[in-house]
């Protein structure tokens, strides 16, 4: 058991009292005699009985600190029972000591609902690695609850940051200072709290670099009232004309805090001496809606006229305002002294926008913020700087902090924060991390425990993934998923997988043909697979490659089918062949152009694209299924298969008449990867008469260089003497016609 003498040093003793008496003055008769009791009592008991109010490890006295802090918030928010009762105890909620429902039968619902925000929010802590995240922000916003919990937070951090002043554990102080800057400065300034903000700024400077703060702090107290006596001067001629043009305004003059100074001396790689607008001043006017812009640019002639501007410091904002809504006229002038002042015009309007409307302070200044943060911020703001305590007391009783139901916030094993939308699931977050990840899950541990993938997550939750190299995704993973990635992820891996299994099965189905010294058609092909019920051809290769579907079975329907068409089909000689009508060509010619059997014109043909014949090819034809008769050069290997097979479909076939028509040929270009190499082929097409490039794709590896070029050509003359031309061209080593 401790006693609290050895608790409390003896100045401690006397900081207590002072601290105590303080609080009293300033919360005037909101706490009872029974609230001052009990707290006294808790507080006693749990030093000297529970042990719980301990000293940090860092040698820090619980009890001291939560008095600063009911004192600051007293002093910089509002003097408030339930606040300041809350910060005094809810440090000893552990354990049996006390809980949330004692605390509530105590003290009543206000008191225990921000002590379990202030318990709720605790943990977080432990994230370090998340605390520089820009989405820790609304995973406060979110455990918090109650808008006095991130209040209390707040100045509870401004009253550490003034205890540790001198510390002798450096690395201490700076991971606070750090912590301070980077999430506490910047929701003081969302909450309004610009004092606040800038001292914790100034102090976060002051700790992680006390060279720099000193060094800034030690000029500014040397030209204070120097600097004062200068705004005094500079302000003098302008509130002068000002008044004699019978503008209704107000001036402000300010220097920026050393942290602002600071970093303006950073981006501008300049000294203090070098600040462009160390000296602030801001006109106000006060006007009717209608004349803002006359009166504005009225002040501005005012101060141009007095002081010379430099241009290129100049800032419109009112003729175009910025993107959200911030409206002023910003100028930079040559002051008394040959010093740079800053002076900002705006109307009352403007300003009140500037600092509590659209364009909020903090969004002025370039914090990242979004729409419902925002205006929930603006509402506190508000209230803080609204008169009458038990009106902002009672309206910040009732706000909703749960901004972001829509969203989730995680952690991974390394205290990274991660944003998903609510309903997110542990698939979803492994596909956030990697798809490698995602597709190779298995579940996950979530705060020790093993979950399932389809395990919702909750803001919070500590997420570990558990991968296997067996897994694949699924199907029915797309029930699982909820955000578009990993849906998309998901439904990619299935289809490339589906892809490949297609090819395969497509290799296998062909070795099959191959082997049966089939050459598969594939009109007829699409009849089996249709036959077989698949919508799709990669659906019906996937059958054959999960073994819904034998290759047998395809190959036997196949033949079925070519049985079926030889039955009806006219086995006599190709003079006998009765010639059908023309049905929709691919290609029409002149009549005169195409002889098939003994000079019979205007038949229904097709040119092969297997070998794509042109005029003056040497040709036979083939007659297909359809009735249509398949053009095909002599030397084609298709061809070749068809008159082993069906000797008896093949016609004889020549051209005759006069070319005209354009046909289309394909050529193989081989050579060295020589600079300009193929601009040089591409003009010796260009320049070849009734010769059209379609199509050119080019490969280089290793020095050598291969091209296959699309041509648009009326006869094999012409071809001929093409390839001729090409193989002129320096470094084409050879061509060859496909």
């Amino acid at each position: 058991m401790v006693t609290l003498e050895e608790y409390f040093t003896p100045e401690e003793r006397q900081q207590l009292l002072q601290l105590v008496k303080d609080l009293n003055n300033r919360l005037g008769g909101q706490l009872t005699c029974h609230d001052i009791d009990t707290v006294h009592r808790l507080i006693h008991d749990g030093i000297t009985v529970a042990g719980i109010f301990k000293r940090d490890r860092y040698g820090l006295n619980p009890v001291l600190r939560h008095l600063r802090t009911a004192l600051t918030l007293c002093d910089r928010i509002a003097p408030d029972r339930p606040m300041v009762i809350a910060t005094l105890i809810y440090n000893l909620c552990r354990g049996d000591y006390l809980n949330v429902e004692k605390v509530k039968a105590l003290f009543g619902d206000d008191v225990a609902a921000i002590v379990h925000g202030l318990l709720h929010v605790a943990p977080l802590y432990k994230k370090q690695a998340a605390v520089e995240n820009e989405n820790f922000h609304k995973l406060l916003l979110t455990f918090a609850e109650d808008v006095r919990v991130i209040l209390i937070m707040t100045v509870d951090r401004l009253a550490l940051m003034r205890a540790i002043n001198h510390h002798p554990n450096e690395k201490f102080v700076q991971e606070i200072a750090s912590e301070s800057r980077y999430l506490y400065a910047p929701l003081a300034h969302k909450l309004g709290l610009y004092a606040i903000k800038n001292e914790l700024e100034d102090t976060s400077l002051k700790y992680l670099n006390r060279k720099v703060f000193t060094q800034i702090a030690n000029r500014l107290q040397e030209t204070k009232e120097e600097r004062e006596r200068y705004v005094e001067n500079f302000i003098e001629p302008i509130d002068k004309r000002l008044k004699e043009e019978g503008l209704k305004f107000e001036l402000k003059g300010r220097t920026k805090s050393i942290n602002s100074i600071w970093q303006k001396m950073q981006k501008q790689g300049v000294d203090l001496s070098g600040i462009y607008d160390l000296f602030a001043i801001r006109i106000i006017l006060d006007t009717s809606p209608k004349d803002e812009k006359r009166a504005c640019w009225l002040a501005y002639s005012i101060v141009t006229d007095i002081y010379k501007a430099n241009p290129s410091r100049f800032k419109d904002w009112i003729t175009i305002p910025k993107s959200n809504g911030y409206e002023s006229l910003h100028i930079t002038v040559y002051g008394p002294g040959n010093k740079w002042v800053e002076v900002q015009i705006r109307t009352r309007r403007m300003d009140e926008t500037a600092e509590r409307g659209v364009a909020a302070h903090w969004r002025y200044k370039g914090i990242k913020s979004d729409g419902d943060a925002d205006r929930w911020m603006n509402e506190v703001r508000e209230m803080l700087e609204a008169s009458g305590h038990e009106g902002q007391m009672s309206l910040m009783r009732n706000m909703d902090t749960n901004l972001y139901n829509n969203e989730v916030f995680v952690f991974t094993p390394k205290g990274d924060l991660i944003r998903l939308p609510q309903g997110a699931t542990i698939l979803d977050f492994a596909f956030h991390i990697h798809s490698r990840v995602g597709s190779t899950c298995m579940g996950a541990k979530v705060d020790g425990k093993n979950q399932k993938i389809n395990y919702r997550l909750r803001s919070g939750d500590t997420v570990e993934i558990i991968t296997s190299t067996t897994q694949t995704p699924r199907l029915d993973w797309l029930n699982i998923a909820v955000t578009s990635r990993a849906r998309n992820k998901i439904k990619n891996a299935i289809n490339e997988r589906r892809a490949r299994q297609a090819q395969l099965a497509r290799e296998t189905l062909q070795r099959r043909f191959k082997n049966r010294k089939i050459e598969p058609d594939d009109a007829i092909l699409a009849r089996v697979i249709k036959k077989m019920g698949h919508k799709t051809t990669t659906d019906f290769y996937a059958a054959i490659q999960e073994g819904e579907i034998d290759v047998n079975a395809v190959v036997e329907q196949y033949e079925g089918l070519i049985s079926k068409q030889n039955e009806t089909t006219n086995r006599g000689t190709a003079e006998e062949f009765v010639l059908q009508a023309p049905t929709a060509p691919d290609m029409r010619h002149n009549d005169d152009i195409l002889t098939i059997g003994e000079d019979v014109k205007g038949v229904n043909y097709k040119l092969s694209r297997c070998c794509n014949p042109i005029f003056g090819d040497r040709i036979e034809g083939f007659i297909a299924s359809d009735g249509a008769i398949k053009i095909h050069r002599t030397d084609c290997k298709n061809l070749k298969h068809l008159k082993e097979r069906y000797p008896y479909r093949i016609i004889r076939t020549r051209w005759t008449g006069k070319a005209g028509s354009q046909f289309v040929a394909t050529l193989k270009v081989l050579g060295r990867d020589d600079i300009g190499i193929v601009s040089s082929i591409t003009s010796v097409i260009n320049k070849t008469e009734n010769c059209l490039l379609r199509s050119i794709s080019v490969q280089a590896e290793g020095g050598l260089f291969e091209g296959l070029l699309s041509v648009n050509i009326s006869d094999i003359t012409l071809l001929d003497d093409l390839i001729k031309k090409i193989l002129n061209v320096k470094g084409v080593k050879q061509v060859d016609r496909l």
